[in-house]
């Protein structure tokens, strides 16, 4: 079983990534958050590693962070949850929103997850909710220029932020899109632009 892979990036796509290692080229399965995240084309990155095994194909699944390996491992424990729903939930929030609500019973959160309804958000409450408190702790959400921005309610980086929510974008995804508009324009500069220039130039990075 493959663990982990350190490697050049050889390309990007959506929701995966193909890493040269040694010549050899391996395909991983990934978040669109951890997408976002990891170097372009040519840099260096490390993964730990899920190998799902099929009678018909071996699957490479990749987190940036161990964390995200258990929760998504975590989640698949659960019934009706496989491995495409678990990384889709893992694209939707980061690890400790995650398990935040799951330990604080937020419903209504996780049903903002793709493909989780009612029911699925339920049952992962009741199964997990002791199982993933150790994961829920620390920093819930990014607050660096690398990873992000924090986004106070009635600012503009707010009013971007859900705007680009509503344009279909997880919300990691989109607070990293306006964390790189905002490390290029500066702290200054990026609180004094019309919420329409920030959603112009976060659609700029994600592409």
């Amino acid at each position: 079983m493959i663990a982990t892979l350190t490697g050049r990036i050889f390309s990007k796509g959506f929701d995966r990534a193909v890493v040269d290692v040694a010549g050899v080229g391996y395909e991983v399965i990934l978040s669109t958050d951890s997408v976002a995240r990891m170097p372009e084309a040519g840099g260096d990155a490390f993964f730990y590693i899920h190998t799902n095994v099929r009678e018909d194909a071996i699957t490479l699944f990749g987190f940036l962070e161990e964390q995200e390996k258990e929760l998504f491992l975590t989640l698949k424990t659960v019934s009706g949850i496989g491995p495409k729903l678990a990384l889709a939930m893992l694209s939707g929030l980061r690890v400790g929103e995650i398990c935040q609500a799951i330990t604080g019973g937020d419903i209504k959160r996780l049903t903002t997850l793709p493909g989780v309804g009612k029911k699925t958000a339920e049952r992962i409450c009741v199964d997990l909710k002791d199982k993933v408190a150790h994961l829920s702790t620390g920093t819930v959400l990014p607050q660096d220029e690398s990873s992000g921005v924090v986004a106070v309610e009635g600012s503009v980086a707010a009013d971007a932020l859900s705007a680009l929510t509503n344009l279909g974008y997880p919300e990691s995804v989109a607070r990293g899109a306006l964390g790189k508009v905002k490390k290029q324009l500066g702290e200054e500069e990026f609180h004094t632009q019309k919420v329409e220039v920030l959603i112009r130039e976060a659609l700029r990075a994600l592409a």
